[in-house]
Order: structure tokens, then sequence, then C-alpha cells
């Protein structure tokens, strides 16, 4: 049944919003809308009345449970008197999206939602660790692809790196191949700020960063990346696998699972320490600068 407006009820006093803004592009929506309309000393009653929306609608899309659209953008931004704010963040989030190929979208949420990321990258970078210069390189390899098209898929990948940012950011357990720290897919200033990010990352208390020499002669990874990602809601882990096969890419199936995690571990178990990883990396580095 509807409830009449005049019969909704707002709280007098609003709760502080304790929802992350990273975790999906509504939300972050949602947290900044928030953010203006209390700024302008609106209630949401009476932004509701100047957009034409109920106070559970509104408070649905602060939550992060409604998708806004651009017109809906565009009535918060004249009521606000905001310009385009509002309207330009959700068409930057919208783009952003639409530079993820559908298959890639799901794990997008997976990625958002985990509270630890298991990773295996054996040939480049983590995208979530990569720089934009480094990112660029690795983009603008695409047959084909226009300027534009490759600064949008880069703005896409710097925008996956949000979830970092966030007050609880996930636990980060990552293995690289000691190939991918030598291999040229750009300029040596490029590869040198890419190393000084690596060194950056490894520093931060939720990320642990190991390399895997090549003197352990572990072959597990040879059949290529992926990670794992820990979900507070899921019993185990949902894994997304870096393929040229055009089969599934992200699966929670049991049997992966369990060869996925024992593969993991088993790579991890022959990798440099923390403390010996970042020391190969500042050599590295220093081998890209001279």
């Amino acid at each position: 049944m509807t409830v009449p407006p005049e019969m909704e009820q707002e709280p007098t006093a609003e709760p502080t919003q304790l929802i992350d803004p990273y975790i999906s592009p509504r939300i972050r929506f949602g947290t900044e809308l928030r953010k203006f309309r209390l700024a302008a000393g609106f209630s949401q009653r009476k932004l509701g009345e100047a957009i034409h929306l109920s106070i559970s609608q509104l408070s649905m899309l602060e939550n992060g449970h409604r998708s806004p659209t651009l017109a809906l953008a565009s009535k918060v931004d004249e009521a606000l008197n905001l310009g385009t704010t509002l309207t330009g963040l959700l068409d930057r989030l919208n783009r952003a999206e639409a530079q993820l190929p559908r298959w890639f979208r799901p794990w997008l949420e997976f990625e958002r939602e985990a509270e630890s990321l298991r990773i295996w990258s054996a040939l480049i970078v983590p995208g979530l660790l990569q720089t934009e210069d480094y990112a660029r390189a690795i983009l603008s390899r695409k047959p084909g692809a226009t300027t534009e098209e490759i600064e949008d898929k880069v703005a896409a990948r710097m925008e996956r790196q949000e979830i970092l940012r966030r007050r609880m950011p996930p636990m980060l357990w990552i293995v690289i191949d000691e190939g991918v720290l030598y291999r040229p897919v750009a300029e040596p200033d490029v590869m040198r700020g890419q190393c000084e990010r690596l060194l950056e990352a490894g520093e931060h208390l939720r990320i642990s960063l190991q390399i895997l020499p090549y003197e352990a002669h572990n072959v597990l990874g040879l059949l290529g990346s992926f990670t794992l990602a820990d979900l507070a809601r899921e019993t185990h882990p949902v894994a997304y696998i870096d393929s040229q096969s055009l089969d599934d890419r992200v699966t929670d199936r049991p049997i992966d699972m369990k060869n996925l995690v024992f593969r993991y571990e088993a790579i991890r178990s022959d990798a440099l320490s923390r403390h010996d990883s970042l020391n190969l990396i500042k050599e590295t580095m220093r081998r890209w600068t001279t």
C-alpha cells in the first residue's frame, strides 16, 4: 500500500552515515547527494518536495539502494544550486563503469565488497596497484583504440583503486612474479614510477606484497593470474581468472575454489618474505634508473 507523503515520518535527527562510499557507484553518488543536501540545510522532506520524491525514495537514493538517473541528478543540482556537480559525478561514474567489459562487471561488485583479496599476478602489475602511466601503456596497446577510449579506460582503472581509500580497505595479499618487475611495458621512467608505487603499497599495513623469485622454480602460476575475493556474506571465496579464453572468468564453483586456493598457497609459500620482496623492488628500481 502506498503511504501518502503527509503520513511519512522523517527522523528529527538523522543518524551518522556509516556506509562506505567506495563500495559501489550508487553508494558513492548517494553519499555525495546526502553531503550536499545537509550542507544546503535541506531536510529529506524539503528536498523531496523540490524534486517530487517521497522521503522513502530519497532515503533509498542516499543509502545506495536505488540507482540514480541523470534527469534526477539534474533536478537535485537545480534544487540545491549545485550547477552540474551531481550530474557531472554521475556521468563520470557511468562512463567509468561502461569502459569495463560486461563479463568483468559482476566481479567489480565482489571486489568492492571484499574483506580481503588474494592476488596472484604472473604477467603485469595488478590493476589495483598500477600507476596511471603504467596502465596507459598497457591499455594503449589495443589495436585500433582511440586516444579518448584509452583515457576513459585508464580513468576506469583508477576508479577501481578507490576501494583502497576506504575507511577500512580490504586486506590485499599480493604475490607478483619476479618477471613482472623486469618486463618493459613502458619507458624506464614509467617503470621506475611503478616500482615506487609498489614500494609505497608494500609499506601499507593492510597490504602484503611478495615477489615469487625465478630461483623458486615454481611453475604453478604459469597457467595465469587470478584473484580470490573473501566476502563477509559468503562462506567461500569468489574468484576472477585472468584468461584469454571466452569461458566464465568469474566463478564460485567449489571445485574451482579448492584448486585456486591450493594453487595460491603453494605459490605464496615459495615467495620471498615481505622484507626481501621490497628489497628486490628497490634493486629493480635502481636498474630502471640507470
